[in-house]
């Protein structure tokens, strides 16, 4: 890009793909200046050469640490939720849509997060994968017991209380087969369980790296939120 229609573009509006970016740069009149495809290794240095300007970007994945990137290089990088950008879409064409977006006064943004941040964003969907897939677990179990007349109330704790004593005095309904089938459901619930405390012990050393006035507020915030 010759250095005349670098210091043209104002905005640019970036629509972030696994390997290759749709880049679109506008002047302060609103004009395209700027429409191509790169790939993801070509974004970072294209822009760094760029003077500072607006960019856009739908918050998604890989958007906040770009974010970063080009507000370490003098941008004003900004985020927008998919909601509020999704109706700038015109047709079938939607890399450009950004740009536009990023310029309406009334544009809510997002925050862009600090890797820390996303340190602790990621154990907290670490926690809710595992919570759903022992939930899904017990309601397993519990839909085989009940097929063969055998009920347990719902919950946990409930589970927990009556599954050794049926395991051990099993009914006629239930198969040598079927109780083979439930006792590994059983041990798959239970490492599932087990792995609460790995991601407090996580969590407590990610707040050791955290300020001091924030350790204590952090360390019970995490273990409401990872108790099993």
């Amino acid at each position: 890009m010759s250095h005349k229609l670098n210091s043209a573009i104002a905005v640019i509006g970036i629509d972030i793909g696994k390997n290759s970016f749709h880049i679109v740069g506008h002047d302060k009149r609103g004009a395209i200046m700027l429409r191509q495809k790169w790939s993801r290794g070509q974004v970072e240095t294209r822009l760094a050469n760029l003077p500072p300007c607006l960019i856009g970007m739908e918050a998604c994945v890989g958007a906040h640490h770009l974010s970063r990137k080009l507000r370490m290089v003098g941008h004003d990088a900004r985020l927008m939720p998919a909601k509020y950008v999704r109706p700038y879409s015109k047709g079938q064409k939607n890399d450009f849509r950004d740009a536009e977006a990023v310029q309406r006064p009334t544009m809510k943004f997002v925050a862009t997060k600090t890797a820390e941040q996303l340190d602790l964003q990621a154990l907290h969907r670490v926690r809710e994968r595992l919570v759903s897939q022992r939930t899904g677990i017990i309601n397993q179990i519990r839909a085989f017991l009940l097929e063969r007349g055998v009920a347990v109330r719902q919950g946990l704790r409930f589970l927990r209380a009556e599954l050794p004593r049926i395991l051990a005095t099993p009914c006629d309904a239930l198969s040598a087969r079927m109780l083979r089938v439930i006792e590994d459901l059983a041990g798959d619930g239970l490492r599932l369980t087990q792995t609460a405390p790995i991601l407090l012990r996580l969590a407590e050393r990610y707040g050791r790296f955290r300020g001091e006035d924030d350790n204590e507020r952090f360390d019970a915030r995490w273990k409401r939120y990872v108790a099993m």
